[in-house]
């Protein structure tokens, strides 16, 4: 089978990365959305009459835990398209321990135990080549990509659909990227018509990174699925993290919707720029030293 096509990764603590599970079935139709007989395009069709309609979901505590890091972080997490995102974790016991955001031109993380006491900032379009590049698997359109409410895009060259284990619907995607050709493979479940699993593959046929939603939730205002758990895995850099949205509401964001996609300023943590891959960051993160997500002064 042919391996090439990629989605671009995100980023959340280390943004996120993605593993197999199987499908909660808390909420089903009396008959397959997505029939047997359906083509390529029916498909399509199907998963992106759900997707289109999600422009922003917001949820007031979300959970977030990655091996070897800060442990279980809870908070609110908000999106809005096309590149808005905000979460901001900590605990009961120790308080606010992490701000992950993103605007339209740029990207943040804040962690209260990082090396170096700074808001590390950088745009989208430059951090392919910044030094989070180096030690982050995935930007910040990954996350959106993982939750699977990306629309499929009809003029990409897909393949399929194949059948897969458990009856979902295999779509493989082939896609040339800087890192080389790529495949993505999406599985679908036909009795939501959504996406439930997603892979990538380099052209060695390595997983690069995978999403797999372990439970839905349609939001009964709405009636639009979102996934609500889910596990997702980078392991080239043995990255695993899982995400809990909770009750999360879809095209409801709380408060000011404006406030949540500034770059914040915390006491004593300068910002500094890494979009420029000769920015000097300073002491305790280099292009090949620092790493915010295998921080391991954090919480156990």
């Amino acid at each position: 089978m042919p391996r090439s096509g990629a989605w671009k990764l995100g980023l959340v603590v280390g943004w996120l990365s993605l593993c197999g599970a199987q499908c909660h079935r808390s909420w089903l139709p009396t008959s397959p959305v997505i029939p047997p007989s359906a083509n390529l395009e029916q498909i399509v069709q199907t998963v992106n009459q759900n997707n289109l309609q999600i422009h922003s979901f917001s949820t007031p505590q979300a959970e977030m835990s990655a091996e070897g890091t800060l442990g279980t972080l809870r908070g609110p997490l908000a999106f809005e398209r096309p590149k808005r995102f905000r979460f901001q974790g900590g605990t009961l016991v120790t308080g606010p321990e992490v701000d992950l955001g993103s605007n339209d031109e740029l990207f943040w993380i804040w962690m209260r135990r990082s090396p170096q006491r700074a808001v590390f900032y950088c745009r989208h379009d430059r951090f392919a080549v910044s030094p989070l590049r180096q030690v982050l698997p995935i930007g910040p359109d990954g996350l959106v990509e993982a939750l699977g409410i990306e629309p499929l895009d009809p003029a990409l060259p897909h393949q399929g659909p194949f059948p897969s284990k458990n009856g979902a619907l295999e779509i493989r995607t082939l896609r040339e990227t800087p890192a080389g050709p790529m495949t993505k493979i999406a599985l679908i479940d036909p009795n939501r018509g959504v996406l439930a699993a997603q892979y990538v593959f380099d052209s060695q046929g390595k997983v690069v990174a995978s999403s797999v939603v372990e439970e839905f939730r349609r939001d009964p205002l709405t009636g639009l699925t979102i996934a609500r758990k889910l596990q997702l895995e980078a392991p080239s850099v043995g990255f695993r993290m899982k995400l809990d949205l909770g009750t999360v509401q879809i095209n409801r964001l709380p408060g000011n919707p404006q406030a949540l996609w500034t770059l914040p300023r915390y006491e004593d943590y300068p910002w500094v720029d890494l979009s420029e891959p000769q920015s000097a960051p300073g002491p305790g993160i280099s292009s090949s030293g620092w790493n915010p997500i295998q921080n391991r002064s954090g919480l156990r």
